[in-house]
């Protein structure tokens, strides 16, 4: 028997549900040959911001989590992707254009990387932070701190590696943030998402909008409750990133700038990508007499 071809289209994921678009408009994705592959959700810069508005209300709960329990969770989610090998092998091959074999290498990477960025969670304070020299009976002690919510153009070319590249080091160092995935190559952030949903993950802490990056990036650059923006998925177009550059300036986020081309992904990272998003607070505390 013959069966009706059956045409997903996924959602969005915000403040840990899968709504449509406020707009009700879907766009479609096609694999590396140009064939339908699946509708995706377009969102709106309504969406942007109720997705503003979930990663606001899960910040104080997540960076009040200790490190060690949020290194916990990324490696759980880790635990969750390999789980679901099938399923990304398959969505890296058909939106990548990956043979099998090259789709499988390439997920190895992107979970050894959610390994990695688990590993760092807590230790990071005692690389970065300081126990500083005064001249006089007091303690100064400089410590990292999350920087709020961060907002994340995610790359165009490498979906998932470059994706968990970029949402790992925001999460496990503290904040909570609101992702534009791909807009050719969305399907592995939204499988990503039905991931996160069933992790240990807490809603709102990670938020994915499937979208032009061109459309959502300046309501989000621009938006006053975002604290930090990345621009690494708008690499190589740098009128669009300086654009976006000044509309950040109104609330003074920090920016990490995005790169004149995407990067090699399949590079192990440093601890700039974690650093980038980190407030540090310097406490003095005057010692007993």
């Amino acid at each position: 028997m013959t069966r009706a071809d059956v045409r997903k289209t996924y959602k969005l994921y915000i403040g840990g549900a899968f709504p449509r678009s406020e707009s009700g408009h879907t766009y479609v994705a096609h694999d590396a040959k140009g064939r339908f592959l699946a509708n995706a959700a377009l969102a709106s810069r309504k969406d942007a911001r109720d997705a503003v508005v979930a990663a606001r209300g899960a910040f104080s709960g997540w960076a009040g989590r200790t490190a060690y329990n949020r290194g916990q969770v990324v490696y759980r989610i880790a635990e969750v992707v390999e789980d679901r090998r099938p399923q990304f092998v398959d969505a890296l091959a058909a939106t990548e254009g990956l043979s099998a074999r090259a789709a499988g290498a390439a997920l190895d990477t992107a979970i050894d990387r959610l390994v990695w960025y688990a590993g760092w969670a807590d230790k990071l304070t005692q690389v970065v932070g300081n126990a500083n020299p005064v001249s006089g009976p007091y303690f100064n002690l400089s410590t990292p701190e999350p920087t709020g919510v961060v907002a994340v153009l995610a790359p165009q070319e490498s979906s998932l590696l470059g994706l968990l590249s970029v949402v790992a080091p925001v999460i496990v160092t503290g904040n909570t943030c609101v992702v534009v995935s791909s807009f050719e190559r969305p399907l592995p952030a939204v499988t990503f998402a039905e991931v996160l949903a069933t992790s240990d993950v807490p809603a709102g802490v990670v938020n994915v909008l499937t979208g032009d990056a061109e459309a959502l990036g300046p309501w989000l650059a621009s938006h006053m409750d975002v604290n930090a923006l990345d621009l690494t998925g708008v690499a190589g177009r740098p009128d669009l990133a300086t654009d976006l550059e000044v509309a950040a300036a109104d609330n003074l986020k920090r920016v990490r700038r995005a790169p004149a081309a995407e990067p090699d992904w399949t590079l192990e990272p440093d601890l700039d990508a974690m650093t980038d998003f980190l407030e540090t607070k310097t406490v003095w505390h005057p010692i007993g007499v």
